[in-house]
């Protein structure tokens, strides 16, 4: 089924004055242009997520404040011909307000021009596990994205990665509703070009040729309980730039989709849900994402690496289940052009969130 979306072009606010979801907002841009002006606390959640991979390695960031608590976490992944050789998380959980998120998109520049506000969070020579992660707005709209941790062998973690933001490259930015008062504003940012280091202990990785950054940016206020899919790539096929981004279950029955394909910076806008096909008994099988009322998407998943987590808090659980792998396969842009996928290094997850 295809949702009719209405495209924003200007500035809008989420949220009207008694906090309820602003209806003019609801819709997508190719650009960030709603401000996300929140109010209340308990279901409010505040998050940046970047993941920059390349060929053979990857970071990916999180700092977040889910209103319960304050989470920021490093993840770091290498792998050989798809084989895991070295993995790394650290993660600290901070009390409620530990973290203040601005709520314009950090480091990305807004409908004015100006870049949005730096963040910097945790201690600045973490131990015992903490972690800090920094992210800010560099001249021209570009991001740099700075991380500390300790390894769990006590060897330091530390990233030091700049990530572009090229003229005209659009993303996909959506406002999802389950009512008046529950409702997300997601921007998501795929085929980033990026560039930099991650040190571990004397080890250096570059990322150099053929890096990519995504951004997830949210900010909302969010039902208890809620499981999405969330898929995503970026990286090169054939001549063209290609930025994947697939999501499913949680925007069912809402109107609204967070699905798109970004090619050479301009963005396909997928109105209807797709079709996800895996086995919740072996993430590690492989998964198919398509569309059910075009030809735009048909490919195929195939992971390497099932990044997986479970917590139970009795308030606060999760299981997560990210896998990280290749896509392949077709995808057919607004303007009718198709493009062969071969091996897009990406991931896709199944969450399930209590919160």
């Amino acid at each position: 089924m295809t949702t009719a979306e209405h495209e924003i072009t200007g500035p809008v606010d989420l949220c009207l004055p008694d906090g309820r979801l602003n209806p003019d907002a609801v819709g997508w841009s190719r650009r960030p242009w709603q401000r996300t002006n929140l109010r209340g606390w308990g279901r409010t959640k505040r998050w940046e997520y970047w993941c920059v991979t390349t060929p053979t390695h990857l970071i990916a960031l999180t700092v977040s404040d889910l209103d319960l608590f304050s989470l920021d976490a490093v993840y770091f992944l290498a792998f050989d011909d798809d084989a895991v050789t070295y993995e790394v998380e650290r993660t600290s959980i901070l009390p409620p307000r530990g973290v203040r998120l601005p709520d314009s998109i950090t480091g990305v520049a807004g409908p004015d021009g100006t870049p949005g506000r730096s963040l910097a969070v945790g201690p600045e020579r973490p131990t015992r596990g903490k972690v800090r992660v920094e992210i800010h707005a560099e001249p021209g709209g570009a991001t740099r994205l700075r991380a500390r941790c300790l390894t769990p062998d006590r060897r330091p973690l530390e990233a030091d990665l700049v990530v572009a933001a090229p003229t005209g490259h659009e993303t996909m930015n959506v406002v999802v509703p389950w009512d008046d008062r529950r409702f997300q504003f997601t921007s998501k940012q795929t085929a980033l070009p990026a560039s930099g280091t991650v040190r571990v202990g004397d080890e250096v990785y570059a990322f150099g040729t053929d890096t990519w950054a995504t951004l997830d940016h949210g900010r909302g206020r969010w039902p208890r309980r809620i499981t999405w899919n969330w898929g995503a790539a970026s990286g090169m096929c054939g001549d063209h730039e290609v930025g994947l981004q697939f999501g499913g279950k949680w925007t069912a029955g809402t109107g609204s989709t967070e699905n798109a394909l970004c090619v050479d910076g301009r963005l396909s806008k997928l109105g209807g849900e797709l079709e996800w096909t895996y086995d919740s008994t072996d993430f590690l099988k492989p998964w198919t994402v398509r569309t059910t009322d075009s030809d735009q998407v048909d490919v195929t998943f195939t992971p390497f690496h099932n990044r997986h987590a479970h917590t139970d808090a009795k308030l606060i659980a999760n299981r997560a289940d990210q896998c990280f792998g290749r896509y392949t396969g077709r995808i057919r842009t607004d303007d009718g052009e198709t493009v062969e996928v071969d091996g897009l290094l990406g991931w896709a997850e199944e969450v399930d969130m209590r919160w």
